[in-house]
């Protein structure tokens, strides 16, 4: 494993509570999406209870409290970035719904409960998600709208479409998809997940910091940050696969296996993926060396991506 700069062994000097960091943040934004997607009411009320259904299940909500902490880092308002913050989540959502169907991975459970489809049936399910990814560009043009500048907000718009479509989420998915059971180099598996997982996360980071007033040079910087993160946070998945429950996962485990992935344990073995992961967090903190303790939420978010398992 590399030298670098990380949280794990540090004396600090003010204790950083990320489990109250993460909470905090995540309720802002939990409330935030119970407002902007309607109560079941009329004719579609079944697409919308469906949405909620997925969208506020819980969870760490990771993708977007990093919108907020890389808009915090910069010395922004939480005001500026929520709306983003909300656009993020509700895509992951929709993806997590699409992927759960049976032409895509075809899993029953889903942080511990019954998948969408699985409620509310396929073409329900098809059809909340498609929801959620379009209302996403909504929430967050309304609401960016009455914080931003409009050249801010169009950036940041077409930097997430770009991230959720087809050169980035959906393109990986598809090559994720067609590249079952075929082997698969080091090179060809990290361009893969840059698209499929790594580009939300990019634009997590670089959005929030640009609704945030980030400059050119600090978006640069975090940039750089936000690919380690997105590849460590994808080196873990793939362990946590391989060595997980489905009690702790809230999901099917083995699955990789089971449909012949390339993963990263299945390439370079577990310890060897283990102290990539420990390199790519270590990366992501040399990333902020520039930044004051405005970004103690980014470093900290780098060491929790890693050690859910490590």
């Amino acid at each position: 494993m590399a030298d670098g700069p990380t949280l794990r062994g540090l004396e600090e000097k003010a204790l950083f509570d990320l489990d109250r960091y993460l909470k905090e943040r995540a309720l802002l934004v939990e409330r935030e999406l119970a407002a902007v997607v309607d109560e079941p009411a009329g004719a579609a009320a079944r697409l919308y209870e469906a949405m909620r259904y997925s969208l506020l299940a819980g969870g760490k909500r990771l993708r977007p409290v990093l919108v907020l902490a890389a808009c915090e880092a910069v010395g922004g308002r939480l005001e500026a970035a929520m709306g983003l913050a909300c656009a993020v989540e509700m895509i992951h959502t929709y993806s997590l719904i699409h992927d759960d169907l049976p032409c895509m991975d075809d899993d029953d459970f889903r942080r511990g409960r019954p998948t969408n489809h699985k409620v509310y049936g396929e073409a329900i399910a098809t059809l909340a998600g498609d929801a959620l990814l379009t209302d996403a560009f909504k929430v967050l043009a309304r609401k960016s709208a009455q914080n931003v500048q409009p050249k801010i907000v169009l950036e940041t718009i077409a930097e997430l479409a770009q991230a959720a479509g087809s050169a980035g989420m959906v393109g990986g998915q598809v090559i994720d998809l067609l590249g079952e059971g075929k082997a698969k180099t080091i090179e060809e598996l990290e361009e893969l997940h840059a698209k499929k997982t790594g580009a939300l996360f990019l634009a997590s980071v670089r959005g929030g910091a640009r609704l945030g007033g980030a400059s050119e040079a600090q978006i640069e910087s975090l940039d750089a940050y936000a690919r380690a993160l997105g590849l460590a946070f994808q080196v873990v998945d793939d362990l946590l696969d391989v060595q997980g429950t489905p009690e702790q996962m809230g999901k099917r485990t083995q699955k990789d296996q089971e449909r012949g992935k390339a993963t990263y344990p299945a390439i370079l073995g577990v310890e060897r993926s283990i102290d990539l992961a420990r390199e790519l967090e270590s990366r992501a903190h040399r990333a902020l060396a520039g930044f004051d303790t405005g970004a103690d939420a980014l470093r900290h978010l780098a060491t929790f991506v890693v050690e859910r398992k490590l």
